[in-house]
């Protein structure tokens, strides 16, 4: 009951065809395939063990699939790693936020990435107003006094805070979040996915991994849906509903094909 998605609409920046992976005998992704357009906030939405994951970590070049193809606007690469994802312009927050605790909020910004002057010599002031600005602006997470805290005294929704900011300072073509509000207080995630609005205008695209259908419904123009590693729907926000996106994530195909017959029933 897959769909092939909607018509084109915008240029496409990253296709994923026939992605397959296993971890021995166990298959995590099985031929899947979809696009990513340019200015497109993507739902990318499952139960967990659906494979979303994985496939975060997939277009990201941290992990390689077994089978299946990587295009960026149109060209194949072959097995991608994370450095080659980030010069495409690929910004990922993982639901693990690899933040260095006994580094500064900044730092673990700029970690690999550092202003530096002619000399070669850090810009600190810089780089911490830099720091400063996103997350009052974008993140605008309580509680974070200065960017030059060590990450380790900050709590959980602040860490993932600064990863947030990490990702959207260095974001250029496609922003990457795997369940990035699931440790943010109401406003902090209310302004997170406002952003992800703001970034469509600026020709940004974003995949959004969540388990809040609300929040992904609100925000996203397309959704797919994965269950047991395999993609099951890929709709428009206009050709479905919260309703049909929740049939599918809990019941999957059998949960998909009951929302749609009772549409059916109702219009008789």
């Amino acid at each position: 009951m897959s769909s092939n998605g909607p018509e084109p609409g915008g240029e496409v920046l990253l296709e994923l065809s026939g992605i397959t992976k296993r971890y021995g005998p166990n298959v995590c992704l099985n031929d899947v395939g979809f696009q990513i357009r340019k200015g497109e906030v993507v739902g990318l939405l499952g139960d967990n063990g659906a494979g979303k994951s994985t496939l975060v970590k997939i277009m990201s070049g941290v992990v390689r699939a077994d089978a299946g193809a990587f295009a960026w606007r149109g060209e194949k690469l072959t097995a991608p790693t994370r450095q080659d994802t980030e010069k495409l312009g690929i910004e990922t927050i993982f639901q693990d936020s690899a933040l260095v605790p006994s580094l500064t909020i900044t730092r673990n910004i700029f970690m690999g990435r550092e202003l530096t002057n002619r000399l070669g010599l850090l810009k600190l002031r810089a780089m911490d107003r830099i720091a400063g600005d996103i997350l009052d602006s974008v993140v605008t997470i309580e509680g974070i006094k200065s960017p030059r805290q060590l990450v380790s005294s900050l709590s959980g929704g602040q860490q993932q805070a600064v990863a947030i900011a990490r990702a959207v300072h260095f974001k250029r073509s496609l922003l990457v979040l795997d369940e990035p509000t699931s440790a943010l207080a109401v406003r902090a995630t209310e302004a997170l996915l406002a952003y992800l609005t703001r970034l469509k205008g600026e020709g940004v695209s974003s995949v959004l991994v969540t388990h809040n259908l609300h929040h992904a419904y609100e925000v996203c123009d397309r959704h797919i849906v994965m269950n047991h590693g395999r993609k099951i729907l890929d709709t428009t926000r206009e050709q479905t509903s919260v309703k049909e996106l929740t049939a599918a994530v809990v019941e999957g195909e059998t949960g998909l094909r009951r929302h749609r017959e009772s549409l059916i029933t109702e219009r008789k």
